[in-house]
């Protein structure tokens, strides 16, 4: 027997708990498609690419909450609630935990950090910094050197959004340590710095659902790429 699987196996749907057909999220194509075949989650990193309203952040957070950490973002530990805006799609699907794996966990969620930093403020941990009074960059970097540190499943919703391109380098380095010492990263993202991460397995999320794809091939390069080159051919159709 394999002891040396990661966190999640595989994600499933749960016949007890089916979602109504022609409803949201069933109406998502990527969401239709993992309560039709499941979902394999490889060890490592693993990248959600799409445009927004592809069902990315709905897939994470269905995992996230699946495994038991709070939907607003951090661990099982902690948890806080603002307002509640989480799919019932985490309801819908049970996960294959890996033989022998840890229960750590970290969901890490760009528009409900606020909250979390709030929660910290009223039931404060040793030596965590006071993140209220960081940049947005800064304080998500200072969770990244004391949160993910170790094996466990890790969460993130286009985490990105508060960063630098320099910071964007930093995450990458963290993720890569993750995947080294046996963590597993489930991330949706945008950023084409993030997604070409050596090693990291790449999901397109789209109307045709999740397929599996390379940095080369992604969408989302090509057209950064393609603007970086002549970024006059889209502006003069935006600002004429």
């Amino acid at each position: 027997m394999d002891f040396s699987q990661p966190p999640v196996v595989r994600v499933v749907p749960d016949a007890r708990h089916p979602l109504p057909a022609g409803e949201w999220p069933r109406t998502v194509p990527a969401v239709e498609q993992l309560l039709r075949d499941g979902l394999d989650l490889a060890p490592g990193v693993t990248f959600l690419v799409g445009e927004n309203g592809s069902g990315k952040s709905t897939l994470v957070e269905a995992v996230a909450v699946a495994y038991g950490l709070s939907p607003e973002g951090g661990t099982a530990h902690g948890r806080h609630s603002t307002r509640q805006t989480e799919s019932p799609l985490h309801r819908a699907v049970r996960l294959q935990r890996g033989v022998g794996s840890g229960r750590w966990g970290f969901f890490l969620r760009a528009e409900t950090m606020h909250g979390w930093y709030t929660y910290l403020e009223e039931h404060p941990g040793a030596g965590d910094p006071v993140f209220h009074e960081m940049s947005h960059g800064e304080s998500f970097l200072a969770v990244l050197k004391s949160r993910f540190d170790g094996a466990g499943l890790y969460c993130l919703d286009e985490p990105e959004a508060a960063l630098s391109f320099a910071s964007t380098l930093s995450l990458m380095s963290v993720l890569a340590d993750l995947a080294e010492r046996g963590g597993q990263v489930l991330c949706a993202t945008h950023s084409p710095v993030l997604a070409a991460l050596p090693g990291a397995t790449i999901l397109e999320v789209g109307p045709w659902g999740l397929r599996p794809t390379t940095w080369e091939e992604l969408e989302l390069v090509q057209h950064w790429r393609a603007f970086l080159d002549a970024p006059g051919r889209y502006l003069r159709h935006l600002l004429a």
